[in-house]
């Protein structure tokens, strides 16, 4: 008899092919707590080896998505592999600013970059002498509370204006300006010198007397102070943020931190380069490592796969090959569900031919991560039986042509796109925008069925002020949400705020222009492009919606809610609507 093989990695043990993992016991689900958790086996997931695949179970059972995460730790020289998205992001970030490099300037003809010049005035006209990062903490650092100090800085400024005539008549309209601006947003003019040195007295004796502070208030009022170049102003604020805030603290204190960081960021001129030079890149181990611990803890990402894969399997019954074209497949996490439910058809499984399609990825060999993700899914269907077929593409998807996508006649096809249309450009960097491109194809394709999962969000505006307000509200309510549903000290929810909350933060706050990647919209917005582009809605099953309540309710904290919006399937925490789900078929033209 052949030794029984024993594999436990994070938790996870799998002997001869079954599973087990945890999950949180329902009375700490209504306390709200998740630090105690029990084990349960394959059959508390899924009864699917024991039932019919068109039954309530199929596509539930996510102990596949396991055991495929843990052939992939097994694999070799997977310790030094960056993250997919972000190594394609920071692909994208330096061609883009090569581009820019060789050509010629021209005047901005986006709302993107027009919009900006309100939020970034160019301080050169008025002759402002240009002040670093380092020369703006020293001068912080000697400042006293004295106005005779503050007027010989003044005066100091005076002196490198240029000899022209009208400078001074510029200097005094662009501080009329800020007023304006400031009695707008706050409510009142802004604090003179003297107010500031005395409000700056005040919070170091609150900071002496440990007495809390509204970390929203100071981070807005940071964010003020970058939008009007008051860069001594703006430093004040993050040193007091840092002194109320840390990476391994509450949800309150890991905003503050991480907001700080990137308003620093901005002020500095540090997200100017490439993101690769910026941001540090997270291992793939450690990313397996932390999307385990996620879905164990929050259902976002679990639903928007359950509610895909089971209206993709209740398609095509009878399909004999079923085409599944995933734009943004990454590690393909989503399809080890599809598969096993595929295997149990009654009918014996379709032939499933899966187009990979993703970002090319930096070095000499652009589609080698895409292919091998092409290779781990084709293993995990010949464990399962399921006859595959995988081709790839890597290259900006508003480049691609349907020529290259090789749809067969006959075929059921599915157009699948979950999380990803956001880093897509929109028209705010160009006329033709890329975004409604890729949407093009999409209707192109004529698939019998275009599968749309993102976040909601409402910080793309082209002001500054505002993207960073909603910005603000955004991460407050994920930063609560993990503060609720992970430990504290778990290395897991540090890399789950890193990859799912800090890096499109850091762009949302730090870039402008084409160097700002995550452009998020609304689920309405969304709404508008696809209609435009030639979808009409495809309902939901209301049995599906109803599972993924059930789903939710049993096996997480109560604070997530599942709710649906006509043919929307939404889901939020606390009342916050934070990601939506659709489906979608072709109009008739």
């Amino acid at each position: 008899m052949d030794a029984v093989l024993q594999v436990q990695v994070d938790g996870f043990r799998f002997e001869n092919g079954s599973g087990s993992c945890c999950k949180p016991r329902n009375n700490n689900l209504e306390s709200g707590t998740t630090n105690s958790f029990i084990c349960f086996n394959e059959s508390d997931e899924s009864q699917s080896s024991n039932s019919s695949p068109t039954e309530s179970t199929a596509c539930s059972d996510y102990l596949p998505v396991f055991k495929y995460i843990n052939d992939m730790l097994m694999e070799e020289d997977l310790e030094g592999q960056p993250c997919m998205l972000v190594d394609s992001l920071a692909l994208q970030a330096a061609e883009k600013s090569f581009y820019e490099v060789l050509q010629d300037p021209s005047p901005p003809t986006s709302s993107d970059q027009i919009f900006g010049d309100l939020d970034q005035p160019n301080l050169d006209f008025v002759g402002f002498p240009e002040v670093t990062s380092d020369e703006s903490m020293r001068r912080y650092r000697h400042r006293d509370d004295d106005d005779e100090d503050d007027d010989d800085l003044e005066g100091g400024r005076k002196t490198k204006l240029p000899a022209i005539s009208t400078a001074d008549e510029l200097a005094e309209k662009y501080e009329e300006v800020l007023l304006i601006c400031q009695k707008n947003t706050q409510g009142e003019a802004s604090p003179n010198k003297t107010g500031r040195a005395k409000s700056s007295s005040n919070r170091s004796k609150q900071q002496k007397s440990d007495q809390p502070v509204d970390m929203r208030d100071l981070l807005m009022q940071c964010a003020q102070a970058v939008a009007s170049f008051d860069q001594f102003r703006a430093f004040e604020k993050l040193k007091e943020i840092r002194e109320h805030s840390s990476i391994r603290g509450d949800a309150t204190q890991r905003l503050g931190y991480h907001l700080a960081e990137a308003l620093e960021a901005r002020l500095t001129g540090t997200m100017s380069t490439p993101i690769s030079a910026t941001y540090s890149i997270t291992s793939m181990v450690d990313i397996l490592k932390a999307y385990k611990g996620f879905v164990q803890a929050c259902p976002t990402l679990r639903m928007c796969y359950f509610t895909a894969n089971r209206t993709i399997f209740e398609l095509a019954p009878k399909a004999t090959t079923l085409h599944i074209i995933d734009f943004g497949i990454l590690y393909g996490f989503q399809w080890p569900c599809l598969i096993k439910a595929l295997s149990n058809r009654e009918d014996g499984p379709p032939l499933l031919r899966v187009t990979g399609i993703e970002l090319p990825q930096s070095g000499f060999r652009p589609s080698e991560r895409v292919q091998e993700t092409g290779k781990r899914l084709k293993r995990f269907c010949d464990k399962f039986k399921v006859p595959f077929e995988y081709s790839y593409i890597a290259k900006k998807w508003e480049d691609i042509t349907l020529d290259e996508l090789v749809i067969n006649t006959g075929e059921t096809t599915v157009v699948n796109c979950i999380l990803r249309l956001q880093y897509t450009p929109d028209e705010t960097i160009t006329l033709n925008s890329p975004r409604d491109t890729v949407l093009k194809l999409f209707r192109d394709i004529n698939p019998n069925l275009f599968v749309f999962a993102e976040i909601n969000g409402t910080y793309n505006s082209p002001f500054f002020l505002t993207r960073f307000r909603e910005a603000l509200f955004h991460c407050s309510a994920l930063f609560d949400m993990y503060e609720t549903t992970l430990p504290e000290e778990d290395d897991c929810r540090t890399h789950v705020e890193r990859e799912l909350i800090v890096r499109d933060a850091m762009s949302v706050v730090a870039c402008e222009g084409s160097e700002r990647f995550a452009r998020p919209e609304t689920y309405k917005q969304w709404q508008v492009r696809i209609l435009r582009a030639g979808f009409k809605p495809a309902k939901l099953n209301k049995l599906i919606v109803k599972e993924g309540k059930e789903l939710v309710k049993q096996r997480y904290h109560k604070d997530f809610v599942i709710d649906n919006d006509n043919h929307w399937l939404l889901q939020g925490w606390k009342g916050k609507i934070l990601y939506a789900v659709s489906c979608w078929k072709p109009a008739k033209k």
